[in-house]
């Protein structure tokens, strides 16, 4: 409604998970990068965990756009509520592979197509998104396709992405032998306060040539309601926008910014308007490396102008690396 107010080519705002809009901050280059490691480094069973709206689908697609398909086939599956025969079927199907009726049936015409896949040199790979909400027995339907290998390698990679609660569900007694083929588990988290405007800008830019026209008082605003969240941030400043149009206004000011939290009922008291939110330190890994050393294109340039090799040198380190032992989870905030 506003793009062509503001001079938009469309909404910057937009909650789908596009990778075209991703801020590659320093941890969410490391969180790509442990992810793009373990899928090709075939490390088999890889944990993506973190609170809602911190970006794991869209690092998820960045992902998967960023492995060359020569290298990976993969299968993609974000309704996960079904039933474990459900649950096969629908990921061989996104395989591209006939569904051959009974669930044995489906299990061997999986099983030949991993073979297949692993004598071309090939990585098959299964994505499952929204995976907090997998059933206790689709769960364990996928504990066995871990089993599909061969002497010396998995011939399948999965990857859980799911909120936190996933990680209370696999922290369970009754699921320990399947946490225990956790090799890699990865954690996002909240943008710190000085990579909101970071952020604002980066994703201004893609639609526009023109400066974001937030207010320093705004975007202070804005990291303080949302707490760093970025899909938060983009129903703020989506809102702020549309105030600011039917203002007719072209600077969106904190009162703008105060209207629309209170629109989507995240208002804050005066006293923590005016505290500081907490600076979130970010690891300082050489992800760059990884990528460097399995022979995979770098990341492409996104963020605030530089590339993401450039930003591992400007933090202090707060949190270990993204390697993750067998039993053991570390995290890796977004930062």
């Amino acid at each position: 409604m506003y793009e062509s107010f503001f001079g938009l080519r469309k909404n910057p705002f937009s909650l789908t998970p596009d990778p075209a809009f991703l801020v590659m901050t320093q941890a969410h280059g490391n969180v790509r990068a442990g992810l793009t490691y373990a899928i090709l480094a075939g490390k088999g069973f890889t944990v993506v965990t973190g609170d809602a709206g911190t970006g794991k689908t869209t690092l998820l697609r960045s992902t998967i756009n960023t492995i060359p398909r020569e290298r990976m086939c993969f299968s993609l599956v974000t309704n996960p509520v079904l039933t474990p025969a459900e649950f096969t079927a629908t990921a061989i199907c996104d395989f591209g592979l006939p569904d051959s009726g009974s669930h044995p049936k489906r299990l061997r015409t999986l099983q030949d197509f991993l073979l297949q896949v692993h004598a071309e040199g090939k990585i098959a790979v299964l994505f499952v998104d929204e995976a907090h909400r997998l059933p206790s027995e689709t769960l364990e339907e996928i504990r066995l396709m871990t089993n599909f290998e061969t002497e010396t390698r998995k011939l399948l990679q999965i990857v859980l992405v799911g909120q936190d609660e996933l990680g209370d569900t696999l922290r369970r007694r009754e699921l320990r032998q399947l946490k225990q083929r956790i090799e890699v588990w990865l954690n996002t988290g909240p943008l710190a306060e000085n990579e909101v405007w970071g952020y604002i800008q980066h994703r201004w830019n893609c639609v526009t040539t023109s400066a974001a026209p937030f207010s320093a008082e705004a975007v202070q605003l804005i990291s303080k309601v949302s707490c760093g969240i970025p899909r938060l941030i983009n129903s703020v400043c989506d809102n702020s926008l549309l105030i600011g149009f039917a203002e007719t206004t072209r600077v969106i000011t904190a009162q703008h910014v105060r209207e629309a939290s209170a629109d989507l009922c995240l208002t804050l008291s005066e006293e923590t308007e005016s505290a500081p939110r907490e600076k979130i330190a970010s690891t300082k890994p050489d992800a760059q490396s990884a990528f460097t050393a399995l022979q995979i294109p770098s990341p492409v340039s996104v963020g605030f102008g530089t590339n993401p090799s450039s930003l591992f040198a400007s933090r202090e380190p707060k949190r270990s690396w993204w390697w993750q032992g067998a039993s053991k989870q570390r995290e890796v905030g977004i930062a």
